[in-house]
């Protein structure tokens, strides 16, 4: 039995995903990059990440071409940056890369200067699967802002943690103050 596409979206809806913008090429006029809440970590040995990409997404030729990718984590005022990138505001391809503050990595992909963190990337794995790529990452150089608070996606609405904290009611007071390491 296979579930519905509509019904698996809105349950993916409800769970939330860091915003970030994959970005690809080295060179001015060849850039390109998309939005994504389909980035996180593989490993630390070595450390890598996984991305997973449309195949119609225009970033994802280039990804194989270049053969390195940056993947940037957004903060809570890069909304407009990550609609822009996401299509939505009818900018394309290197257009879209006079807004934010760049530089380049040492693969030489687009890195976003402020970003909660930024990996700059060699493509050391692909996996297909019918509609996606799964890219792994092998980070080659990383930046991150301590203070930055993250830009997440919950409900189709861009969230801060804040916002999620007020949100969300745990019912016992106490586990709000938990971390993760007294789970493991």
């Amino acid at each position: 039995m296979s579930v519905d596409a509509k019904d698996f979206k809105m349950a993916m809806r409800h769970c939330a995903g860091a915003v970030a913008l994959v970005t690809v090429g080295a060179e001015h006029g060849k850039r390109t990059g998309l939005t994504v809440t389909s980035a996180c970590s593989l490993s630390d040995s070595p450390p890598s990440l996984i991305v997973c990409v449309n195949h119609n997404a225009s970033a994802h030729a280039r990804i194989r071409e270049e053969g390195a990718f940056a993947i940037n984590f957004l903060h809570e005022d890069h909304a407009m940056l990550a609609l822009t990138f996401s299509g939505q505001k009818g900018v394309n391809g290197d257009d879209r890369f006079a807004f934010g503050q760049w530089t380049r990595g040492a693969t030489g992909s687009p890195l976003l200067t402020d970003a909660v963190a930024a990996f700059d990337c060699v493509l050391a794995q692909e996996f297909e699967t019918k509609t996606h790529s799964i890219f792994v990452g092998e980070v080659h150089g990383v930046s991150h802002a301590d203070a930055a608070r993250p830009l997440v996606y919950l409900r189709g609405h861009f969230h801060t943690p804040q916002e999620m904290r007020e949100m969300v009611a745990l019912g016992d007071l106490d586990a709000r103050h938990l971390s993760w390491t007294d789970f493991s």
